[in-house]
């Protein structure tokens, strides 16, 4: 029974949130456009916005790098590079346990700013607030596998992650023997970790594939301010615009006083 929940949850369980996590952010995007947002409270409250977002912001992106990098480069490479399985699990502690610590304060910040503040708790969803706790959780989780990873610094649990990552990522069969017998602190850590995958179409993580990147090759175009009236601007373009069309431009006629038949 034992290796039948193991087979269900690492073997099976992350093509089931891979799928989701593809095809749901497809379909959002192709019948959902509107709802493609963040969602700012910024207007509601800015104080611990800025602090709070910064923190997490900065602190996920190198979660996330980290692990991409960490899980999915082939051990030969390391190898090759003479990098050592201990040097690279230390260096996962370090930079993974300040990076985390950012992020749980920027979360702590983001959640006690949408539970407790009553307008910005009034216009969230119920996805705002799970997602934020989800989050959360999730890093706890992951600031707790590093008193773990400390009692065996020989990174050879770590190669067991990589390889696990990798199989799946590669379709190998069988990959969810390499996690078997891992401790449960890393299991529930990565369960919560494909889940967050499930729930990502659902939520506003949806706004992380929504990077700005067709401004780079965007014709330019600047905009003008002036304080003249409107009438005399409108006035000042008018030869402008007769002389582009050919045409005469209509003379105005002028408002009747109040009260005139």
């Amino acid at each position: 029974m034992g290796n039948w929940i193991n087979n269900a949850l690492f073997g099976w369980y992350p093509y089931v949130a891979l799928a989701v996590f593809l095809l749901g952010s497809l379909l959002r995007f192709d019948h959902g456009q509107y709802t493609w947002r963040a969602g700012s409270s910024q207007l509601l409250r800015r104080k611990q916005l800025r602090l709070g977002s910064n923190l997490f912001h900065l602190g996920i992106l190198v979660i996330f790098g980290g692990h991409l990098v960490g899980l999915l480069t082939p051990v030969a490479v390391f190898d090759a590079l003479g990098i050592g399985h201990g040097f690279k699990q230390g260096m996962a502690m370090l930079v993974g346990g300040i990076a985390g610590i950012a992020c749980w304060a920027g979360i702590a910040l983001l959640a006690h700013r949408r539970l407790l503040d009553p307008r910005i708790r009034a216009t969230s969803s119920v996805s705002d607030t799970a997602i934020l706790l989800l989050l959360w959780a999730q890093l706890t989780l992951g600031l707790l596998t590093i008193p773990v990873s400390a009692q065996h610094m020989d990174g050879h649990e770590m190669v067991k992650f990589m390889t696990w990552a990798q199989g799946i990522v590669t379709l190998q069969p069988g990959v969810a023997a390499e996690v078997a017998d891992v401790s449960l602190i890393f299991k529930l850590h990565l369960f919560l970790g494909m889940t967050l995958f499930v729930v990502f179409p659902f939520t506003r993580l949806v706004h992380v594939w929504s990077a700005p990147v067709w401004y780079l090759g965007r014709t330019g175009y600047q905009v003008v301010r002036t304080r003249r009236p409107v009438a005399r601007a409108m006035a000042d373009a008018a030869p402008a615009v007769a002389g582009s069309t050919g045409r005469k431009p209509v003379a105005e006629v002028p408002a009747l006083p109040a009260g005139g038949n």
